[in-house]
């Protein structure tokens, strides 16, 4: 499913993928969702406080509907960290 189906625009991935090719800031995003597990993933408050932290590293201001459509996208996503299948997805998603 495609990020856009949750109101999140591309011109805001666009900017967020030319932010992360930063090596310093993506270091940061690293360390940042290092450890995390798919039940973190799944939990609304975890995942906003990761949007939230996110979107500070980048400099990005988000509105509260522009975080809620990222806070669903991601729980529905039921992504899990550990499984490659799940990460190959996500990286097509945002080629």
């Amino acid at each position: 499913m495609s990020y856009q189906q949750y109101g999140i625009s591309p011109q805001l991935v666009e900017r967020i993928k030319l932010k992360m090719k930063n090596p310093a800031t993506k270091e940061r995003v690293k360390k940042l969702v290092e450890g995390l597990t798919k039940s973190d993933l799944q939990d609304r408050m975890k995942v906003r406080r990761l949007v939230k932290s996110a979107a500070t590293l980048l400099n990005e201001r988000l509105t509260g509907v522009q975080e809620e459509q990222i806070v669903q996208f991601v729980i529905a996503q039921k992504i899990d960290p550990k499984s490659t299948l799940h990460l190959i997805k996500l990286w097509g998603m945002f080629r």
